[in-house]
């Protein structure tokens, strides 16, 4: 049964306008926790240095911490996919506000440790309640182009918290983290005013229970986690998210490799961290280019159940090379030793036209991260697709955990990879970074053997969808003997 707190009271649900205000509300605060995510790697020198500790202990509570909201996430949305939503994404705002603001006040390292990792935990909620409620927003013919805007977010607020610790924190590291604790107070009060999105009401096969004035009644519970993990695409999406990210957890330390080519030029340590955080952000902005596999995943996926799959598979893959050839490539700085940022980003945007070798740079970049990004709207839709309504939420969160193990072992790792190889800095930083590109191949062959069981799982779960909407019709319950 539904619980009352979770039913939607009518007198906080609106019409569209309120509607959209909640899609913008939960795009955009998607957005903000990744911000916090993003915030600490531009700053491992800084950090470091203040705490007394090496660049890469500063690392390890960065993907201890992933690890942390990854393990976190799944009791956040298993107790999500039970009861009041809103409350719980309130909740997990205002633990991360706080541990951003104690990273700020903090003078140890064990300090940091801890209020990162008490920041962890409240982010852990956000990303799987939040992909539950987003889920039920969305019909699934549309899946592939709102889930872009879903993860282009998250991508835009993790390249906006590099941006931000890297240019904010450039002369005090503690200002980015004084600065995201004010807006997570703001975001929880946002939260206040969205509505409670109902589960299941997307879903074309219940949508005579809902006009009839019923509901969605079911729940899951303990014994359904056997089943959520025998379904094979479940697999996959779950095998995929941890070999991928050791790869995309590598990512954290493209503004190092930047800033190191920047220092090997003669540029003084402020202005070499802006400048590896200005280029780093710039180049990953093909990401916006998601929205576009998105639109290819939902149009495929009208063609054959196999289309979401074969999008994500393809894009992984092509993207290797591209990445190979970019961590390589040489950059010519052009900005005055001790600029500020927004010189510095205007002579990265002259250099695409006047320096051939950052031209080249970004037109390599550009396509790097267009085909990389194809993954991440058309797994996002893939869960929803394959799982039906009070499942999604712990689904993806088992997803993001083995995403989190994945990324933290990417972190970890590749910062030990760069002391282990015998190179002088960048080059050490670019040989470490490429080697790991390699775990993207395995990756698209998992959402190849998706796409292959797929089409069964989609068809079982609208065969089970349609046999709920008949036994929680109004009129078969009226009908029904006592």
């Amino acid at each position: 049964m539904t619980s009352l707190a979770d039913r939607p009271r009518a007198g906080l649900r609106g019409g569209r306008a309120h509607r959209f205000y909640t899609v913008v509300v939960f795009i955009l605060l998607a957005s903000l926790d990744n911000v916090a995510i993003g915030l600490v790697p531009p700053l491992f020198k800084p950090i470091g240095q203040a705490l007394d500790v090496p660049e890469a202990a500063v690392g390890f509570v960065t993907a201890v911490s992933y690890l942390t909201s990854a393990v976190a996430a799944v009791g956040w949305a298993y107790v999500g996919d039970r009861a009041n939503r809103k409350f719980l994404l309130m909740t997990g705002t205002l633990i991360w506000a706080v541990g951003a603001a104690g990273t700020a006040y903090i003078d140890t390292f064990v300090g940091f440790l801890s209020a990162q990792m008490l920041a962890a935990l409240g982010l852990g909620a956000v990303g799987s309640v939040g992909f539950s409620v987003v889920s039920d927003l969305i019909a699934p013919r549309r899946r592939g182009l709102v889930m872009s805007f879903w993860g282009l977010s998250q991508g835009i607020g993790t390249l906006a918290g590099g941006f931000i610790g890297g240019v904010l924190g450039a002369n005090n590291w503690r200002e980015p983290f004084l600065v995201l604790a004010v807006v997570g107070v703001v975001a929880t009060v946002l939260y206040l005013f969205t509505t409670n999105i109902r589960r299941g009401e997307s879903e074309p096969e219940l949508a005579s229970v809902f006009a009839a004035g019923g509901d969605y009644e079911h729940r899951i519970s303990r014994a359904d986690l056997p089943h959520i993990l025998r379904r094979r695409t479940n697999i996959y999406l779950i095998l995929q998210g941890l070999i991928a990210q050791v790869a995309l957890g590598s990512f954290v330390w493209l503004p190092r490799l930047l800033q190191a080519r920047a220092e090997a030029q003669g540029y003084g340590e402020a202005t070499s961290t802006a400048i590896g955080t200005v280029y780093a952000t710039l180049y990953q902005l093909g990401g916006a280019l998601s929205i576009i596999g998105g639109i290819v995943g939902d149009r495929l996926q009208r063609r054959t159940p196999r289309g979401r799959a074969l999008v994500a598979s393809v894009g992984m893959i092509a993207a290797v090379p591209f990445y190979m050839i970019l961590f390589f490539l040489p950059v010519q700085f052009h900005a005055p030793d001790g600029a500020g940022a927004g010189t510095i980003i205007k002579s990265a945007l002259n250099s695409i036209v006047t320096d051939p070798t950052v031209a080249v740079s970004f037109a390599v970049a550009l396509p790097a991260l267009a085909l990389m990004s194809a993954n991440s709207p058309n797994w996002f839709a893939l869960i929803a697709d394959v799982n039906v309504p009070e499942h999604r939420g712990t689904v993806y969160s088992l997803v993001n955990l083995a995403n989190g193990v994945g990324r933290s072992a990417g972190t970890g790792l590749v910062g030990l990879a760069f002391r282990l190889l015998s190179m002088p800095p960048p080059l050490n930083y670019a040989v470490g970074l490429a080697l790991f590109q390699t775990f993207f191949l395995p990756t698209g062959i998992m959402f190849y053997l998706a796409s292959r069981s797929c089409p069964r799982d989609i068809a079982d779960v609208h065969a089970t969808l349609n046999e709920r909407a008949t036994a929680d019709s109004p009129a078969d319950r009226a009908h029904a003997p006592p």
